[in-house]
């Protein structure tokens, strides 16, 4: 065979080849997302000062509690109806176990925010800010008979840091894979990193976990006012304490286990009512029936 004839077929079988892999590529990529059917919640959105929210209310009627959901990172307070989230499942966990739900707002600061009283950081002080704008929703909606706060990831700590440190004003905290750790972020590079060692968290993770604390916090005497294992341990002082669910998966990629692991442990024994769910799978994994339940009880 002609070398000139070689060059052409090898050609050809190249260019087919490139055709073929473009055409598997296109079709081995993700074609939708698994969406969940259920009944949307009217959605009234607003603000308050800085603080964005929105009001879900289920189209059947509310039993009179509310519960604040904190979003995790880069979302934002309309996601409560979006059919492709955890939030969707949990609206229609009580459709479909009969149970009348909560009034739910959603709050948000926008994508990245983390609840800290005012410090020596410019961005410090939302934990200050949060409280009147509840109070204002609240005069636009009613009172209501309990209040609740859930939240899941970088919102499962600020709903920790909420209820924790406004014991008397909530009844119940959900927090799921929250961002709690046993090791500070403003610890040594070597005790970080033998953290993340321990419990398998993705190094890049907590370099960006310690540089979110560091933009609100300055110190580790600032950390430990808003560290959930701190503010834990204020609760034997307190008449009242709010009852608590918390869930983390096991390859928790954000470290997340280990630490909400040792706040479950630490407020059972402190005597505080204690839901904790350990789940087999990985970040922000969760019992959703479970979940369901706790907030209405």
């Amino acid at each position: 065979m002609k070398p000139r004839t070689l060059r052409i077929l090898a050609a050809g079988l190249a260019l087919s080849t490139g055709l073929a892999y473009l055409g598997w590529s296109r079709w081995a990529q993700p074609m939708g997302e698994q969406a969940l059917q259920f009944t949307p919640a009217t959605q009234q959105c607003g603000s308050e000062g800085r603080l964005r929210y929105c009001v879900n209310r289920d189209p059947g009627g509310v039993n009179g509690d509310v519960v604040y959901h904190l979003h995790g990172r880069n979302l934002d307070e309309t996601i409560w109806n979006d059919a492709t989230y955890m939030t969707a499942m949990i609206q229609g966990a009580w459709q479909r176990m009969g149970l009348r739900p909560p009034t739910v707002v959603t709050l948000s600061y926008g994508p990245v925010w983390l609840l800290t009283p005012k410090g020596q950081t410019e961005a410090s002080g939302l934990l200050d800010d949060i409280t009147p704008q509840i109070d204002a929703i609240e005069a636009r909606i009613g009172l209501p008979l309990r209040r609740i706060v859930l939240g899941e990831s970088m919102g499962g700590l600020n709903a920790l840091i909420l209820g924790l440190s406004q014991p008397a004003r909530f009844a119940k905290v959900a927090a799921l894979c929250p961002g709690v750790y046993v090791d500070s972020p403003f610890a040594s590079i070597g005790q970080l990193k033998a953290g993340a060692e321990r419990t398998g968290a993705d190094p890049k993770i907590i370099f960006g976990i310690v540089q979110l604390a560091r933009h609100y916090l300055a110190d580790e005497q600032e950390w430990r006012r808003v560290s959930p294992l701190a503010l834990i341990e204020r609760m034997q002082k307190s008449e009242r304490a709010p009852e608590l669910y918390l869930s983390n998966g096991l390859y928790d990629r954000y470290g997340n286990f280990e630490g909400s692991l040792r706040l479950a442990d630490r407020a059972q024994a402190l005597g505080v009512i204690t839901e904790w769910h350990p789940i087999y799978g990985g970040h922000c994994a969760s019992d959703i029936a479970s979940l369901a339940r706790f907030l209405v009880q």
